[in-house]
């Protein structure tokens, strides 16, 4: 008789995603058969090298590397690829797992860290928003944007739009929120690391 020593501590890829919070209880990762309909809708996959199809392949073999493969940093999160899965597979969610995975084992790509003054606006003022650090960069590709940021306020209120800013008391709550879920210590890290790759 012959037996087979099988690896507890080494869980199946699939598995792991199909486990994780952020998976769909009808996630139809283990009945995809591979057929393309997902890349060909995609499009990420049409104007860049990412591949959902592909990347559903890796998890199905067990590969961890898809972890690392830096395409999946090129996924909208637009769920064109669901709505076509005739056996309603969803390589979007399966993308944000491999994502948040990557992030857990601090693989984080250079996509990534960059977006971590993202986060820090969130702390800031309560709700998302672009980034000081990106507002020069904007200025150079769109004529006028220094001026629309400046004059927001009041360009609101002449189209009786209430202000952006929320009041101190609701920044105050989403602080205390993201800071419950260590959401400003991730920022940190990320924000630390991308100095470091600088």
């Amino acid at each position: 008789m012959k037996f087979i020593s099988v690896d507890n501590d080494e869980e199946e890829l699939s598995c792991k995603v199909m486990k994780n919070i952020k998976a769909s209880k009808d996630l139809g990762l283990l009945r995809c058969v591979q057929c393309g309909m997902c890349t060909s809708v995609c499009p990420a996959a049409k104007f860049t090298d990412y591949n959902p199809r592909y990347m559903i392949e890796k998890v199905l073999e067990n590969d961890k590397s898809v972890v690392e493969y830096e395409e999946i940093w090129n996924c909208f999160y637009c769920y064109t690829c669901h709505s076509v899965c005739g056996v309603g597979n969803s390589p979007c969610e399966v993308n944000q797992i491999l994502r948040q995975i990557a992030v857990d084992e601090g693989k984080e790509d250079k996509f990534l860290k960059p977006l971590a003054s993202y986060g820090e606006t969130f702390l800031d003022i309560g709700i998302g928003g672009i980034p000081k650090s990106f507002f020069m960069e904007l200025h150079k590709d769109i004529e006028g944007w220094l001026d629309l940021k400046e004059n927001l306020d009041s360009i609101r209120e002449k189209l009786d739009l209430g202000p952006i800013k929320m009041s101190e008391k609701s920044i105050d709550e989403v602080k205390n929120l993201l800071k419950n879920i260590d959401f400003d210590k991730r920022v940190k890290k990320l924000k630390k690391s991308h100095k470091k790759s600088q």
